[in-house]
């Protein structure tokens, strides 16, 4: 392929995957599996390495950057102000009467939209380029955080249709709910501190230095304000909307043009109940003066503007009493206490049970049994304890103690250092054993069918599952005598276990529950060490060398194989078939046939996975050490010890020019 070829190749593949972008974060509707994504974006990245075809705006450039120092701070053109609240219909009757008495007339309408509980943004597009993402800060300067806003994937990189040359965005940051309750559900599995709610996880989120961090977590946007320089009175608040539609970036469906103030307290009577079915949290509506024109009428405040208010939801709680803490094991030996309580009616639902989260937070709210307690569904779906109503009671109980030992098994409980959570250190705990069985059958794991729940307590009570390969031992006629387990039911959950093996290599990664390890970090270790073998035998200080791995991952996952009991577990499965072999591309050339590379130090465009692909690609082999047999140590910017052996073994030390003319 030469350079001409490889250019219209590389435009092809950004087409197809923004197109694919588009249909899944914009329009909901996947175009393709996350798999075959994958390979075009690695099939896009490895071409724009070797032919020198960068961007900043091709898909391979929305996965972060390096960690900075600190944010820069940016200075607002049209300062970002806050919105006046109110709570009830007197309050929103007298925004009009405001309204009406400053403009002197009623020619006006009002356009309502749901206010988003999340994190407000700015974007500034030059030529139809993002230049600039920021936080509101204190509404007159902000912080640059372009490289983590450059990771959301509802924000374009480029502006699609007619727009001007330079526009502003306003926009709000926020988290689904289900998205946020599994990302919390994670990181109280691994030990460390939850988000409180989707707004806070979504401002600590944007807030972090490593943009890497920030790809992975399910950030989304909705913008709901543009600002143009053009002098354009005339324009209104609908046709903003459709606009910023126009020009590629999402804005809520759920708004509504009124032609008084009348048709506006139906619309906030009715969204008081069906925000309750949304995917994402609302905390009230906003009402905005739909002409621009009476805009700078209206004027503004310090610190808002006339022309716009907020009439908030009141947050729904409700009291109830704990009858008792009780304890949950989780996958990873983690304990949670939950608050059993008495039954209370909240958001729509029956509420027996709040997570109580760790020790810590009991602690810091000083939770007790019998306690009368307010509670509310974080996100609306998670209910919580949210305080202790009569802390000062004489009558209360005892402060929590965390028992020594496991509700379960009786094992002892442990504190790892740096985290909140205590651990049962059985692996055989029942409730652990219940949890990786059904995190191996998940769906982003080994995806088995009828493997749910309720069958997987079964299994584990008649003793018939206690590890991953006894699911491949078994066999119809052990399961027909299971609850509501008929013979057509025993052999399609045979059937949906044989067609797991099938499974590529990064999904029984993930499958096998390692801490730490999800699916993207998976898949990252098949790519690097294609076989299991080659994972089994690396150190920490190969792992480190994969992009999203540091030393905490690391020390994870050279534990998980340390140990004896794990690395049989990953014998028998693979005799029993399960792929444990990356599924490799044939070789586009022998070039570097027989020779050995090791690598170190940063290089120019080149990450060390790329690196290490593009090698073995061409033939070669990739060490983590530098020995005699080594050929080529392929060096780039602060090279370490493996410089410093090469130099003294005679080793030929290159830079990634002189390793492209190689492979070229």
């Amino acid at each position: 392929m030469n350079h001409a070829e490889a250019k219209k190749k590389v435009q092809h593949l950004r087409d197809k995957i923004n197109k694919a972008n588009d249909a899944y974060y914009q329009e909901a509707a996947p175009l393709m599996s996350d798999r075959e994504y994958d390979r075009l974006l690695d099939e896009l990245r490895s071409l724009e390495e070797r032919f020198d075809l960068h961007s900043p705006d091709s898909p391979t450039r929305r996965i972060g950057g390096k960690p900075t120092k600190d944010f820069p701070t940016v200075q607002h053109p049209v300062p970002m102000l806050s919105l006046s609240n109110t709570y009830n219909s007197e309050e929103l009757d007298d925004f009009d009467r405001r309204v009406h008495k400053l403009l002197g007339h009623d020619s006006y309408r009002y356009m309502t939209e749901l206010k988003y509980d999340g994190m407000a943004i700015r974007l500034r597009y030059e030529y139809g380029r993002l230049v600039l993402g920021a936080t509101r800060g204190d509404g007159i300067q902000g912080d640059d955080i372009t490289a983590n806003i450059r990771t959301i994937r509802d924000i374009p990189l480029n502006l699609s249709g007619n727009h001007p040359a330079v526009l502003e965005v306003r926009g709000e940051a926020y988290m689904e709910l289900a998205a946020f309750a599994k990302m919390n559900n994670s990181r109280a599995e691994e030990g460390l501190s939850v988000f409180a709610n989707p707004r806070n996880a979504t401002a600590g989120t944007l807030k972090l230095q490593d943009p890497s961090i920030v790809a992975r977590r399910p950030i989304r946007m909705f913008a709901y304000d543009l600002l143009i320089d053009d002098n354009n009175r005339e324009r209104t608040q609908q046709e903003k909307l459709d606009m910023l539609e126009e020009i590629g970036l999402r804005v809520c469906e759920h708004r509504t043009l009124c032609s008084d103030i009348g048709e506006v307290h139906k619309v906030i009577a009715s969204w008081a109940t069906i925000r309750k079915d949304l995917s994402y949290e609302t905390d009230g509506v906003v009402i905005k003066v739909n002409e621009e024109r009476y805009r700078e009428i209206l004027g503004q405040t310090a610190k808002a503007p006339r022309w716009a208010i907020a009439c908030k939801f009141e947050a729904e709680q409700a009291v109830s009493r704990i009858r008792d803490i009780a304890l949950q094991v989780g996958r990873l030996g983690t304990i949670t206490p939950v608050a059993e309580l008495e039954p209370v009616s909240l958001a729509g639902t029956t509420v027996k049970r709040a997570t109580l989260h760790n020790e810590e937070e009991i602690h810091r709210k000083d939770i007790r049994r019998g306690d009368q307690v307010m509670v509310e569904k974080a996100g609306e779906i998670i209910p919580q304890v949210v305080s202790v109503v009569r802390q000062n009671d004489p009558d209360r109980g005892k402060p929590f103690r965390m028992p020594e030992t496991c509700p379960d098994c009786g094992a002892i409980l442990v504190k790892l250092p740096g985290e909140v959570a205590w651990r049962c250190t059985n692996n055989q705990c029942p409730p652990q054993v219940r949890s990786r069985l059904e995190h191996f059958a998940s769906r982003d794991a080994m995806d088995i069918d009828g493997l749910g729940q309720a069958v997987v307590d079964q299994l584990v009570s008649h003793q018939l599952v206690t590890t991953f390969p006894d699911l491949y031992r078994l066999k119809a006629e052990d399961l027909v005598s299971l609850e509501r387990m008929g013979e057509k039911s025993a052999q399609n959950l045979i059937a949906g276990i044989e067609r797991s093996t099938q499974k590529p290599y990064e999904k029984v990664l993930y499958a096998l529950g390692i801490r730490f390890v999800g699916i993207t970090v998976a898949r990252d270790l098949a790519n690097a060490f294609p076989t299991i073998e080659e994972l089994m035998a690396a150190d920490e200080a190969s792992l480190c060398e994969v992009d999203s791995i540091g030393p905490r991952i690391a020390g994870s996952v050279r534990s998980f194989f340390d140990n004896p009991d794990n690395r049989g577990m990953v014998e028998e499965l693979i005799s029993f078939g399960l792929r444990f072999r990356a599924d490799k591309e044939p070789a586009e050339s022998d070039t570097l046939s027989g020779r050995s590379f090791v690598l170190t130090g940063t290089l120019p465009t080149l990450t060390r996975s790329e690196a290490k692909e593009l090698i073995e690609q061409h033939g070669g082999k990739v060490t983590s050490s530098v020995s005699k047999k080594t050929d080529y140590v392929l060096a780039g910017d602060e090279a370490g010890s493996k410089h410093s052996k090469a130099e003294k073994l005679g080793i030929r030390i290159i830079d990634e020019p002189s390793f492209f003319k190689m492979i070229k």
